[in-house]
């Protein structure tokens, strides 16, 4: 989604410091058996159209994503899938569309006398949510309110007895058992969804803040450099409309950089560095500045209907119940003021995730009798702008939520060769998690945790809309554990990839990438597929899973709940 990156996608570009590709023959290790139409050429083939230069960065309501739908619906048609709703190969889903046309504005603080201005991109980034032309703060007393975190199930309330109705909250990235490492805070090191950005913006709004400035404080706290802001900040910036979603909504929502962050505390007489250290324990109180924002936000304001492609194999015995394949479609699109390549290609980003999904269609139609059940292959829209059409698609589904056994989401994979093991981003919510591990033993692999889960993945992609709706959600990747470099290896494909090209330009495709491993990764997944296309096996959440309560009240009374662990 927007502002997010994957500490599991790797980019191998001849050149660029990488990680070199690894051939299947480096490897003494058996071959696993694929399916027919699992195979090397035709998942380049696809990767290589999706991220061409012809599709424009797939950006939502272009020529580039009308080409991307169509080519999408195409290939569908061609290997013998079904329209997925209803008879359409469609979902529409409406956008509000968001473009700031003062691209030179300065966010203004007044603080002890003292005027200061911090510029657009380079000290912060800031826009409107609220899909207004005119967005005036003027001003607004500026509060600092540590995380900005109201939860109850940790004992932590940053707002408790603080009124910011009209006033600009600051608040720091992630959360405080990240800042601490204390296992007992929070989740410790490992990101929970109150370290998120949206849940940071979502909450100051349903306080009735003004502004809410999130601080970039590190790379390794967001999750991403600020560059990425930068990036993904450009050009137009797509919402659901108030009519689908009417949750309140920031008038201004933006991010600040340390140094800016820095810079207006001092100015307020107040040292960021001491009180950042502060917000991190327990009984913080938030501190007032004195100090006042203002900032003026002028917009071209337009409405779009994007589209969530779907296509289905139905099923032969419960053709109403369905396993849900996942991966978004869209990608940032072009930039002409860029020099150089302008084109945000998103060949890992998510084309090796579509990629996927479109061997995993063409295997599960080409088998030899249909699936007991259907299985939808979904490719939603407006990932990048916060899980937009997954969003739409949980709160307007094709399946009833009930009758959908689970989501299963794949983007950004690395393509990398072959490993020990696959990543379960996210790890330890729902028995998904055990059958994916019982598959992976006829491979010789195991499962993994995320390497980093002080980021949050497991909140910043597609499932992640199934999940918070109830129904067992799964962000399964390529492993990290090489066969050629081991861990070590990986992890610095990773960070080469997170550093360079997330969000660029330049993850672009790579004709000399080694597609051995993702094609058993694509492998294990169909099989997985398979088990959960069986009639009467529904996986659970697991028991301390956030996400159980919802899934157990969806469901009716007397409804087979298999162990499927097993």
């Amino acid at each position: 989604m927007r502002n997010k990156t994957h500490v599991l996608l790797l980019a191998l570009a001849a050149g660029a410091g990488s990680l070199m590709a690894t051939t299947p023959a480096a490897s003494t290790e058996p071959t696993v058996t694929l399916a027919p139409q699992i195979n090397a050429a035709d998942f380049a083939r696809f990767d290589q159209t999706l991220s061409s230069d012809a599709f424009g960065g797939r950006k939502p309501g272009t020529i580039g994503a009308q080409r991307t739908t169509d080519w999408l619906v195409e290939q569908f048609k061609r290997m013998g899938l079904q329209p997925g709703n209803h008879g359409s190969w469609y979902q529409s889903v409406p956008a509000d569309s968001t473009q700031l046309l003062n691209t030179d504005v300065t966010l203004d603080i007044s603080a002890h006398g003292k005027q200061a201005k911090f510029a657009y991109r380079t000290d912060m980034m800031a826009e409107t949510l609220q899909a207004k032309a005119q967005v005036d703060l003027s001003n607004s007393p500026v509060v600092f309110m540590g995380y900005g975190i109201d939860a109850p199930n940790w004992h932590w309330n940053d707002y408790q007895g603080v009124d910011v109705k009209g006033k600009t909250v600051i608040v720091l990235v992630n959360d405080p058992g990240f800042a601490t490492g204390d296992p007992k805070l929070f989740n410790g090191r490992a990101m929970t969804y109150y370290g998120r950005w949206t849940y940071k913006y979502a909450e100051a709004a349903l306080q009735g803040a003004a502004a809410c400035f999130i601080v970039h404080t590190s790379d390794a706290a967001a999750g991403y450099p600020f560059s990425v802001l930068q990036n993904s900040g450009s050009g137009p910036q797509l919402s659901l409309p108030a009519s689908v979603d009417p949750s309140p909504r920031l008038p201004v929502a933006g991010w600040l950089t340390r140094d800016a962050a820095t810079r207006l505390f001092a100015d307020a007489g107040l040292d960021f560095a001491q009180l950042e250290k502060a917000a991190a324990k327990p009984g913080f109180q938030p501190v007032p500045l004195d100090a006042t924002a203002s900032i003026s936000l002028r917009n071209k304001i337009g409405h779009l209907e994007s589209k969530n492609v779907v296509a289905m194999v139905k099923g032969s015995i419960k053709p109403d119940e369905a396993v849900i394949f996942t991966a978004h479609w869209d990608h940032l699109g072009t930039d002409p003021t860029r020099k150089g390549h302008q084109v945000f290609s998103g060949a890992i980003d998510n084309g090796t995730g579509l990629s996927m999904l479109l061997e995993l269609a063409d295997a599960f139609a080409h088998q030899p009798t249909p699936p007991p059940r259907s299985v939808l292959f979904f490719m939603p829209t407006m990932e990048e702008s916060g899980l937009l059409g997954s969003q739409y698609y949980a709160a307007k589904p094709i399946f009833p939520l009930d009758k959908t056994v689970a989501d299963i989401a794949v983007d950004a994979l690395p393509i990398i060769g072959r490993a020990h093991d696959m990543t379960v981003i996210g790890k330890g919510q729902s028995q998904l998690e055990d059958m994916l591990a019982d598959v992976l033993k006829t491979q010789g692999r195991v499962t993994s945790p995320e390497t980093t889960p002080e980021n949050g993945f497991y909140f910043r992609s597609d499932h992640f809309s199934f999940a918070k709706a109830g129904v067992p959600a799964m962000l399964p990747s390529s492993g990290l554990d090489l066969l050629d470099g081991g861990k070590a290896a990986g992890q610095k494909g990773a960070d080469d990839y997170t550093a360079h090209r997330y969000h660029t330009p330049n993850d672009v495709f790579d004709p000399n990438w080694d597609f051995s491993g993702i094609l058993e990764d694509t492998q294990a997944l169909y099989e997985l597929g398979q088990r959960l296309s069986q009639p009467g096996v529904w996986p659970q959440w697991y028991p301390d899973s956030p996400f159980r309560a919802k899934r157990e009240a969806m469901m009716p009374t007397g409804k087979p709940q298999a162990d499927t662990a097993k």
